[in-house]
């Protein structure tokens, strides 16, 4: 039986890979004209592509699991962000 690989995460996966994903589904909603309901998708595949191809492409199974990290957080990061603009907006009127 095959361990779980060990999966470190550095300064690439929280100071670069996730606003790169999150700047990326920005472009992309712009660009592409995509669906609201269909932007966390895009940003799973975007953190897949930048995880398995460039951030952990020596292993599948870390890059996988790291690449839904990116894309999750990246849309995570973004409704926070919204949210708390939102509320700051209507405590100031």
């Amino acid at each position: 039986m095959e361990t779980f690989p060990i999966i470190h995460t550095n300064f690439w996966d929280a100071i670069i890979a996730v606003p790169l994903v999150v700047l990326l589904t920005q472009l992309g909603k712009v660009l592409l004209k995509i669906p609201k309901p269909y932007i966390p998708v895009l940003a799973n595949v975007l953190g897949l592509t930048i995880s398995v191809f460039f951030a952990h492409r020596n292993n599948l199974w870390a890059g996988i699991f790291m690449g839904f990290f990116y894309g999750n957080a990246a849309a995570g990061l973004y409704s926070s962000l919204k949210t708390q603009i939102l509320a700051f907006r209507k405590t100031g009127e």
